[in-house]
């Protein structure tokens, strides 16, 4: 486990945002995933027989308070694609910390069609009903990201991580790490019901348009 010391100039969510946040998590939950379970099923089954290697893939991430957990993804690279990292590191398209390489030789071909409309992202909502993760939020980091941030960018741990955020709206990969935690920052100093609404309302035309996502 993961843990950092948060020392932050934001105002902390009030107790009552948080439970209205939670509790619209649950019921998007208690009516998305009882629909997503046969797109879920279809998605899996393409997943395992397009590649070897399973349907689904957990990795450890940093999430509220810096605690870390294991967030669920459909599988979009070949399996020895965490071995690979150090090799593909130097090919990343994004500034910064955070590794994004557009023609990611580690990336199936079904995974770049799971990548451009998000559905490697749908089993996160298992995360959120766990509490692991809000719908709306900072984007949970890698362990090994999180361990070279600046340390004003672990404010962006005083809230739950998120499937979609500021970030996911604005570029996705196309935002630079500065520009990301900026907007997560943001988000972090007027997190609020409304503002996650008008963000989910914003993430289907990103999805829909398909910016920085690679």
């Amino acid at each position: 486990m993961v843990m950092m010391t948060v020392n932050s100039a934001c105002s902390k969510p009030k107790f009552l945002v948080w439970s209205l946040k939670r509790f619209m998590d649950i019921g998007f939950c208690l009516i998305a995933l009882p629909i997503l379970v046969p797109v879920l099923a279809l998605v899996a089954l393409a997943v395992i027989t397009t590649s070897r290697g399973p349907a689904f893939f957990v990795q450890t991430r940093v999430g509220l308070g810096g605690k870390t957990f294991e967030m669920y993804k459909f599988r979009s690279m070949y399996t020895d694609a965490e071995s690979r990292r150090d090799e593909v590191a130097q090919l990343s398209d994004r500034e910064g910390i955070c590794l994004k390489v557009k023609r990611d030789p580690r990336v199936t071909p079904l995974g770049r069609f799971l990548r451009r409309w998000s559905l490697d992202e749908l089993p996160q909502a298992i995360n959120v009903f766990k509490g692991d993760m809000s719908f709306v939020g900072p984007r949970p980091a890698l362990t090994c990201e999180v361990a070279q941030y600046p340390e004003y960018a672990h404010q962006r741990h005083e809230v739950l991580p998120g499937i979609t955020g500021l970030w996911q709206v604005s570029g996705r990969a196309e935002i630079g790490f500065d520009e990301m935690i900026a907007l997560d920052l943001e988000y972090v100093r007027q997190v609020s019901v409304l503002t996650d609404v008008r963000i989910l309302l914003r993430t289907v035309g990103a999805v829909l348009g398909g910016q920085g996502a690679y």
